[in-house]
């Protein structure tokens, strides 16, 4: 029986590639987004499922999950893509925007797991795959929202993963330090961006870990980026 694999925050990148990669190993895939009608070419290309929800809303939450469970059965693995910030100076920043953006990148994966442990945990596996970037670990100036909202998406993968990977389940977070290429990103023909194709193998090759080497982290970088 193929896997159900849930992606949260599903857009033309990074979470585009992840999803072609466990479509080519048989999953079925579900795409959750805000605006889902963007994912029609890839829902296309996978015979993939797109479902809207906003992930700062808890109800929106618990029925994405409900929805893709009736349709796919409960998802055995589950990718958290979104994040938001407010840029600027500290003193400039509206404390409505700030909110706003840790609700999305660290709140909302927070209700995503809370709302698919219980049928992992009642299964015995799972696997769930939490998108970091270099303000998981490294606070930049004038990014004090975006580094709050990843540093405690961190914070939870890590909590998780000490709690929940001795009943079973994998808790993995990645910490994605560098550009990503897209079309409107070009790389400059010297791998100085990272290629999604290339990230999205190791969130696969993660996922695919046996038990007795599980990762719960593993920052990925091109080759000239600086640590």
């Amino acid at each position: 029986m193929s896997e159900t694999v849930l992606i949260v925050g599903a857009g033309a990148g990074l979470s585009a590639a992840v999803a072609r990669r466990f479509a080519a190993d048989g999953a079925k895939v579900a795409l959750a987004s805000r605006h889902p009608g963007k994912l029609d070419a890839l829902v296309a290309e996978l015979g993939a499922r797109a479902y809207a929800c906003d992930v700062a809303e808890r109800a929106a939450v618990e029925a994405l999950v409900a929805e893709v469970t009736a349709d796919l059965g409960a998802p055995d693995v589950v990718m958290f893509n979104p994040s938001a910030r407010a840029r600027g100076p500290f003193t400039e920043l509206d404390p409505e925007a700030v909110k706003q953006a840790l609700l999305v990148t660290c709140y909302g994966g927070y209700l995503v797991c809370n709302a698919v442990v219980p049928a992992m945990l009642a299964r015995g596996s799972g696997t769930i795959l939490l998108t970091g970037a270099s303000a998981s670990v490294k606070g930049y100036a004038r990014s004090a929202s975006f580094a709050m909202g990843k540093f405690g998406l961190r914070g939870l993968a890590q909590s998780l993963a000490r709690e929940l990977q001795p009943q079973g389940l994998h808790i993995a977070h990645f910490v994605i330090d560098g550009g990503i290429r897209s079309a409107q990103r070009p790389d400059d023909g010297n791998d100085t961006m990272l290629d999604p194709a290339a990230i999205a193998e190791t969130y696969f090759q993660v996922a695919r870990q046996h038990r007795s080497a599980w990762t719960w982290e593993v920052e990925l970088r091109p080759w000239q980026e600086n640590f």
